[in-house]
């Protein structure tokens, strides 16, 4: 198969699937290397990206999916009578954060950092496929892990969770506490 016709067939089978598709699973597929599969998608991505079209491949971590741009999403949900989600609340954010830098952890953890029981705001997390269960520890009750998703990557717009923004050294909050201290201090006088 010539690359043009590749090109297509990956097309097609991003389109067909609407979810995320590994590049392994495409080049097992087509019968082709892992790069070559990956170096297709990644020129569909750019093709799509230079023609400004409505569509756009996606890379989440080593797969990838074709959805609409972010900026038609009011006419999409007005056509398809999609109701708006609603906001994560903010026990909800600080929980998936929790997971997000940590991953994969158990329920105590989380609790353990927040100080509070998370039950409910992990069952909704779960609900709404940001994270997912990833497994369980070889501790004594054998408690379960989680992790984020693919469609918590999607949601937030990243590739990887290396893309995260990172978290700030407690130090480092502690100097520019003390020198807005300083500042206002300064002023006063």
């Amino acid at each position: 198969m010539n690359e043009s016709k590749l090109k297509s067939t990956v097309e097609a089978i991003l389109f067909a699937c609407g979810t995320p598709v590994e590049a392994e699973r495409i080049a097992q597929t087509l019968e082709i290397q892992n790069d070559t599969a990956i170096s297709l998608c990644e020129e569909l991505k750019n093709e799509y990206e230079a023609r400004n079209s409505g569509i756009r491949i996606v890379k989440l971590g080593a797969s990838y999916q074709m959805c609409t741009v972010e900026a038609y999403a009011d006419p999409i949900r007005t056509i398809m009578d999609i109701r708006r989600n609603t906001p994560l609340s903010q026990a909800a954010s600080e929980v998936l954060a929790v997971i997000a830098y940590n991953q994969p952890v158990t329920k105590a953890f989380v609790e353990q950092v927040r100080g509070v029981d998370c039950s409910g705001v992990v069952a909704s997390l779960i609900s709404r496929e940001l994270i997912e269960e990833k497994g369980r520890l070889e501790l004594p009750g054998r408690p379960l892990v989680y992790g984020t998703t693919e469609h918590f990557l999607r949601c937030f717009n990243i590739s990887s969770l290396e893309e995260l923004m990172p978290i700030p050294d407690s130090n480092e909050e502690d100097d520019e506490q003390a020198d807005d201290e300083a500042k206002d201090g300064g002023e006063e006088n």
